[in-house]
Parts: structure tokens; C-alpha cells; sequence
């Protein structure tokens, strides 16, 4: 029961954090993914990157569980699922975090884009045993595998490198892109390069 409150105060936290910096505005999401205001990715890259750095550094420390990592298999249907959410992302605005987070926002659109989702859910698991029969489902690069190797993980490493050392550089080079990055790439309909 404890987990469940827990998992219900993160996810209203989370949820209040991403109204705040507003990845529940669509608009400002265009924005983002037309490269008018980078506010949004400046923030995801810093989260991302300041989330990277606490987890592999706590790894090595000893202070987070290597049992908690969980590696997703890479096969093609993954790159071709990526190219759908992107592509449902810059057409409506949401991802599906966003989208339930804006939702619960009293975004009424939202609600079609949950909607739309569901029923994609919905379509791919009648299909699923044509995606199976494709070959699109078999790993790649040997299933779970990470980029480095992370000691007392169930996982290979692509590389001998430290994985918990690859994924605080990662972290910090996010880190450093959140705030090298302008606020907007174009100026007066131009793209401009980043300072």
C-alpha cells in the first residue's frame, strides 16, 4: 500500500512539474519542435541530463539499487514506434505523459489525444501477431544490452567501458547543451546557430 501512495504523490509531483514548465501547452510544444522557443527542450535536456547524472553516480556510490535499472530490447519496430509518437507528437501537441498531465489540467483536447492513443494501443494488439510474424520484434545488438557496462547489472555492455562512467559524461554534455542553448534558433523566420 505504501508503494501505491508513493507512486500516486510522484506522479501528481511530476505531473504539477510538467504543468509548471508547460509541456502541457501544445502550443508551446510547437514552439519547441519549430525551434521558436527552446524554454521546453532547455528544460527536458537539464532534467534529463541532471537525472542521468544522479543515477549512475548513485550507482557507483552505492547509494541506488543496479536492480531498479530496467533496459528495454532495441528491435526495428522500436525506431519505427519512435517515429509514430514523434510524428503524433508535433501533430498534436502532447506526448503521452503530457497529454494525461494536461488532461488532468481540464485540457478537453486532451482527452481525444488519450482517446487517439488508446485506440492505437488498441489496433496494435489486434495486429500484434502479424508484427510478431515480420521479424520487425527480434532484438538487435543482442537484446538487452546497455552502451558501457554497469557492474552487478543483469545486463551486457556493448563496450567495456564503465556504463555508470558513460552515463554521468552523457549526463553533464545534456547538462552543458540545456544551457548553452539560445532561447530560439530562428530569428525573423531564419535559423540561426547556436552561440
Amino acid at each position: 500500500m505504501t508503494s501505491i501512495i508513493l507512486a500516486i504523490i510522484i506522479g501528481a509531483a511530476f505531473g504539477a512539474t510538467l504543468d509548471r514548465v508547460g509541456a502541457t501547452n501544445p502550443s508551446l510544444i510547437g514552439r519547441m519542435l519549430n525551434v521558436t522557443n527552446l524554454h521546453l527542450m532547455k528544460t527536458i535536456l537539464l532534467a534529463i541530463g541532471t537525472g542521468s547524472i544522479l543515477m549512475f553516480g548513485g550507482q557507483m556510490l552505492g547509494l541506488v539499487d543496479v536492480g531498479h535499472m530496467s533496459v528495454k530490447a532495441a528491435y526495428i519496430g522500436v525506431f519505427i514506434g519512435g517515429l509514430l509518437l514523434g510524428t503524433g507528437w508535433a501533430m498534436s501537441g502532447y506526448c503521452p505523459g503530457t497529454g494525461v498531465c494536461a488532461a488532468a489540467s481540464g485540457r478537453k483536447d486532451a482527452l481525444f489525444f488519450i482517446a487517439g492513443g488508446l485506440f492505437g494501443a488498441a489496433a496494435y494488439m489486434v495486429t500484434y501477431p502479424a508484427w510478431k510474424a515480420s521479424g520487425m520484434l527480434e532484438d538487435l545488438a543482442g537484446g538487452k544490452v546497455t552502451i558501457g557496462t554497469v557492474p552487478g547489472a543483469p545486463y551486457d555492455g556493448l563496450t567495456a567501458m564503465s556504463g555508470d562512467v558513460i552515463g554521468i559524461v552523457l549526463g553533464a554534455l545534456l547538462v552543458v547543451i540545456a544551457f548553452a542553448l539560445p532561447m530560439s534558433l530562428r530569428t525573423g523566420g531564419h535559423a540561426v546557430p547556436a552561440e
